[in-house]
């Protein structure tokens, strides 16, 4: 595939229509058009966009206990998941090809093998001609997503080659997970995505290190939410009293190899962040300091990874 040595990359800090996956797709396809319209060639949505990142709710959840009402609102969730492949991922797919841009939104994923199946944290890359190139499931849902969500394997470590170079990333709190980390720089990462829904501060740091230790481009996109934005009509509605009004205040940034910003971070609003990168800048940012190259020990350190996928049962 010829090189290019520009590219233009937009991260969409957005809401989705919460609990509503076809209203989501729906935004997802009017956003996808606006950060085309501004000519970028490669295009990124946060973690959880369809249907939604439940920040707040505990779903009726206590240690030993759940309620009828979590229950009902687990299913609402559960409903307005993503089948891979489906009708969704077809709709998201016509939005990229119309965009004629490579894409990459986070999902809730519904496993699709079994009636009722698991649900995992999904970010899901599509081609500028429509067409699925892969998937990523987190790792590691992090503290009480782990009761939302189940765990990835390493199948889905997933690069895509385009013409700006290997694309990958990791979800959130994933990029906290030094060989996760690792894995991704040895598949020679070039514009590493990092779609998250943490807003702290602490995260631009995360993000500025992993652009310094893999010389890469980071895209990272988070969500702009308040708590206005949430259904009145679910079950467990009242467990968003004490919660803030602003419930997720962004964060995304595009950050150059070498950790200085390309464009944000933003915070308190939703944008459409646009940045012109020089792929140059990588080979250049390598030349001091290649992390698994000239710069490794494989005399000294080791690491393996397991890309099997993992079944609980085998017949």
């Amino acid at each position: 595939m010829e090189k290019s040595q520009r590219v233009r990359v937009a991260v969409v800090q957005a809401a989705p229509v919460l609990m509503d996956r076809e209203g989501t797709v729906a935004r997802l396809a009017e956003l996808t058009a606006q950060a085309a319209g501004q000519g970028a060639q490669v295009i990124l949505f946060p973690e959880a966009f369809v249907p939604g990142y439940p920040r707040g709710l505990f779903l009726g959840t206590r240690v030993g206990s759940r309620t009828e009402a979590g229950r009902r609102d687990w299913l609402r969730y559960w409903q307005n998941s993503v089948p891979v492949p489906g009708p969704t991922t077809k709709a998201i797919a016509e939005a990229a090809r119309a965009a004629d841009a490579f894409l990459a939104v986070g999902v809730i994923e519904r496993d699709t093998e079994r009636s009722g199946g698991t649900l995992f944290c999904t970010m899901l890359y599509f081609g500028p001609d429509g067409s699925l190139l892969g998937k990523h499931r987190k790792l590691k849902p992090t503290a009480s997503e782990r009761l939302i969500w189940g765990e990835g394997d390493g199948s889905t470590l997933t690069v895509v080659d385009t013409p700006y170079g290997k694309v990958g990333g990791l979800i959130c709190w994933e990029n906290y997970m030094p060989l996760a980390r690792t894995a991704m720089y040895a598949k020679g990462v070039d514009l590493y995505l990092a779609p998250t829904a943490d807003a702290r501060d602490s995260w631009q740091a995360t993000i500025r290190h992993i652009a310094l230790e893999g010389r890469c481009f980071v895209l990272a996109c988070n969500q702009f939410v308040t708590k206005d934005m949430y259904p009145k009509d679910l079950a467990c509605y009242d467990e968003l009293a004490d919660q803030p009004e602003v419930m997720c205040r962004g964060g995304s940034a595009i950050i150059g190899p070498m950790g200085d910003y390309a464009a944000g971070p933003v915070f308190g609003r939703e944008e459409i962040l646009v940045a012109d990168l020089d792929l140059g800048l990588i080979a250049q940012s390598r030349y001091d300091f290649d992390v698994v190259g000239h710069y490794a020990r494989p005399d000294v350190f080791h690491l393996t990874v397991d890309e099997r996928k993992k079944d609980g049962v085998s017949f």
